[in-house]
């Protein structure tokens, strides 16, 4: 059975200072269906947006940062395990840094949680652990985070559900004509060195680092589909059916089309 990583982010499970429960419910029942044909790890933002909910700071403070995660983290977790309690499954949390996974004990320590959580058919959340740590030990955003979560678990692909629908060769914001570049083997400098342009703000970073993660999973012979968290027919599509109509394929295994 192949191992994927979902990924999703806060912009896709909050709205309007709220947890978006018909959107996490949809993205649980893709979850459950998936994993008749995969392993799944997730790996999911929106714990400051939680947070949010109860309290309201200015997340832009470190410190009001930090104390928005720590109430959002319980608020996010409860959610998960309400909906897939529907479903029957069991769900553990998982908080990492990048300290975690840049050591060969912690790595390992790691592996292994997943191996045996997997083994027991619960379903394993990730999150980074910025609650109790410095910038340093941090990757800073969790599209980063589920790359190297892909490929430390030896994952065969990261699925990452986003406001952005795909890669186009021009900001469709800007030009109606713009085209959605459907597989892509190769990512220019230029491209990894743009702007962040978060759409949201409880949302880390925007386009680059989720080119930053494609490259990082290219390099080591993995592959990265970006497609719509909102929609995820997309998504259900490419998993359960092999089918690519939207999203983009992050791949060096193919040819650009």
């Amino acid at each position: 059975m192949e191992r994927i990583v979902i990924k999703v982010g806060s912009s896709v499970l909050t709205e309007l200072n709220t947890i978006a429960k018909e959107r996490m419910l949809n993205l649980v029942s893709l979850i459950v269906e998936a994993r008749k044909k995969y392993e799944v790890i997730l790996v999911s933002s929106g714990a400051v947006a939680a947070g949010y909910t109860a309290l309201k700071l200015d997340r832009d403070k470190h410190i009001s940062k930090k104390v928005l995660a720590a109430v959002g983290q319980p608020i996010l977790m409860s959610a998960y395990k309400n909906k897939f309690e529907i479903f029957g499954i069991d769900t553990a949390q998982i908080l990492l840094t990048e300290d975690d996974l840049d050591s060969r004990t912690h790595t390992k320590i790691f592996q292994q949680i997943i191996d045996k959580i997997l083994e027991n058919g619960i379903l394993p959340i990730v999150n980074e652990n910025d609650i109790s740590t410095t910038p340093e030990q941090l990757f800073g955003d969790n599209d980063q985070l589920s790359a190297h979560v892909a490929h430390y678990t030896d994952s065969d692909k990261l699925i990452i559900l986003s406001d952005i629908d795909g890669l186009y060769d021009a900001n469709p914001a800007d030009n109606p004509k713009a085209k959605m570049r459907k597989i892509v083997n190769e990512i220019k400098d230029e491209e990894l060195t743009q702007e962040f342009t978060p759409n949201s703000k409880f949302a880390s970073g925007g386009i680059v680092t989720k080119l930053k993660a494609a490259e990082y999973l290219m390099d080591t012979n993995k592959e990265m589909f970006l497609c719509d968290g909102y929609d995820l027919s997309t998504a259900r599509e490419f998993l359960m059916d092999g089918i690519h109509n939207k999203g983009t394929l992050f791949s060096k295994k193919v040819k650009e089309q």
